[in-house]
């Protein structure tokens, strides 16, 4: 698998490699209904895959929030989180609405059905901050329940909705991020700046001690057997539910 070193430092990792393998894009079969349809459940969700340049509106063409390249600035491609479609008279997607991967966390957007690939995910993560607990659903059903270390009461981990929107591979496996990292589509509330706007994710840690905690930047750390067993079952576009 190609790896793409990152530029400098940030949150997720120093020296990271991107993952590109990340969605299993295919055509989502949906009910032909007119106008603007909720998509997901708690069992399948959807995310869009970039298919080059495009933006982001705040309504359908309306004022663009945001740009995006096929690739984010880790070389990994862009993912966005699928909230609802837009379909016309003849029940042909036209928009999408899409949490994008940017501050403020959560924001969301539409982006055209003509510039993105749709796919489904099967998998969602729910972390408990309070429990100091992380569990992966496939289908709906747990499949992995494991101890985590959130963030301290000064560098707290955000909470919210949000998705998977990046996987990454550092360079040194034994170093403070572990073996892999799953970038989460959340930043830091208080960590302005830091490189990347400080980017949240889940990674490994060379510090199992810490595992239980809240002890770190923001980040959500697992033991290094732990996030690898995540990094081959999550796919880019996984929902990722932070609770307080």
């Amino acid at each position: 698998m190609k790896r793409v070193a990152l530029l400098g430092f940030c949150l997720l990792a120093a020296g990271c490699g991107s993952h590109p393998a990340s969605l299993v894009v295919h055509r989502v079969q949906r009910h032909c209904t007119a106008g603007i349809v909720p998509l997901g459940s708690a069992r399948l969700a959807y995310a869009a895959v970039a298919r080059g340049s495009l933006s982001a509106d705040a309504r359908p063409g309306g004022r663009v929030l945001s740009r995006f390249g096929k690739q984010n600035v880790n070389g990994v491609p862009t993912i966005f989180g699928v909230r609802a479609e837009r379909a016309n008279a003849s029940c042909a997607a036209t928009w999408f609405r899409v949490q994008l991967p940017i501050k403020p966390n959560g924001i969301v957007g539409w982006v055209r059905a003509r510039d993105v690939e749709i796919g489904s995910v099967a998998t969602r993560i729910v972390i408990d901050e309070s429990q100091r607990r992380l569990t992966l659903y496939r289908d709906g059903v747990p499949t992995l329940t494991t101890t985590v270390a959130v963030g301290s009461p000064a560098t707290p981990t955000p909470t919210g909705s949000f998705y998977v929107n990046q996987r990454l591979l550092p360079e040194n496996p034994n170093g403070p991020y572990g073996p892999a990292a799953i970038g989460v589509s959340a930043y830091s509330n208080v960590l302005t700046g830091w490189a990347q706007g400080g980017p949240i994710a889940i990674h490994g840690t060379d510090d199992p001690a810490s595992i239980g905690r809240a002890v770190s930047n923001g980040c959500v750390r697992v033991r290094n057997e732990v996030v690898l067993r995540l990094f081959h079952q999550v796919l880019a576009g996984t929902p990722v539910i932070i609770r307080p």
